[in-house]
């Protein structure tokens, strides 16, 4: 591990930088030997809810009346009445059947491939999905495909030379709806088509489109009635943390009673 540090370049190596939010005073001019204040355009709070009066105060409101952690396991003494509030809230604008919170999105997408996945299915995965996705994937011990970014054609050629092989064998297929590196959009339906057609269950990652994409913000997978589950976050347009996964009854009661990365973690924060 020393060496290893030790021969990382300088360049490569990571390092943490504090950011401290811009008052009023701060965005006043300033002499040109000052610092000034610098315009982030890396975050993903896209509608700037992370500081709306609106949303702050609901969160003060529920700090007074909740605390501030909720101190358990959700299946132990975590689970407040807000978390049900927001899932049902949840499931009822994404139209899908069951929502679970989780901590963070890479657990969720953790959580979302085990459940679907294990050592005797083939996962076909979008070339430039997320690494918690392929995280999820080697945990499972399935085994990995890759197809072309957002080419339905390059994975339906998979998808039927993965029939020919095992006709009866598990399948799972993985995309993002946005791509936040390329800023590329997948074909969900054609997807979602594709998957239907050869009964393999798709997942699609909608992190960065909640909000912003789809028909009020919904994703690009909203009305998709065959994506086997949804995964979003909060940390994104919704300004917040945490993540959940939307699903049926059926892969969300599934999630409830499987799930390690959702039975044995302290619940999200009211």
């Amino acid at each position: 591990m020393r060496d290893a540090l030790a021969a990382l370049p300088a360049v490569r190596s990571r390092a943490l930088r504090t950011l401290e939010p811009a008052t009023a005073a701060s965005l006043q001019p300033s002499p040109p030997d000052d610092a000034l204040p610098l315009l982030d355009l890396a975050s993903n709070d896209y509608l700037g809810l992370s500081r709306h009066p609106a949303v702050l105060a609901a969160a003060a409101a529920e700090l007074a009346a909740s605390g501030l952690g909720a101190g358990a396991s959700r299946l132990v003494t975590g689970t407040r009445p807000i978390h049900q509030q927001l899932e049902a809230a949840l499931a009822a604008w994404l139209s899908r059947e069951r929502v679970l919170l989780f901590p963070s999105g890479f657990q969720a997408n953790l959580a979302a491939v085990a459940s679907l996945a294990d050592r005797h299915t083939l996962v076909l995965a979008d070339r430039l999905i997320h690494h918690s996705l392929l995280v999820g994937v080697r945990a499972s011990g399935a085994r990995l495909q890759r197809f072309a970014h957002n080419d339905a054609a390059d994975l339906e050629r998979r998808l039927l030379a993965a029939r020919r092989e095992r006709p009866d064998g598990r399948l799972l297929v993985l995309c993002e709806s946005l791509y936040s590196m390329e800023g590329t959009s997948a074909p969900v339906a054609a997807l979602a088509a594709l998957c239907l057609r050869h009964d393999a269950p798709l997942l699609v990652d909608e992190a960065h489109a909640l909000g912003v994409l789809g028909p009020g913000g919904r994703g690009l997978a909203h009305g998709a009635s065959s994506v086997a589950i949804v995964s979003g976050t909060f940390g994104k347009s919704f300004g917040s943390g945490g993540a959940f996964l939307a699903a049926d009854a059926l892969v969300g009661d599934w999630l409830l009673q499987s799930s390690g990365a959702f039975r044995y973690t302290t619940a999200l924060a009211p």
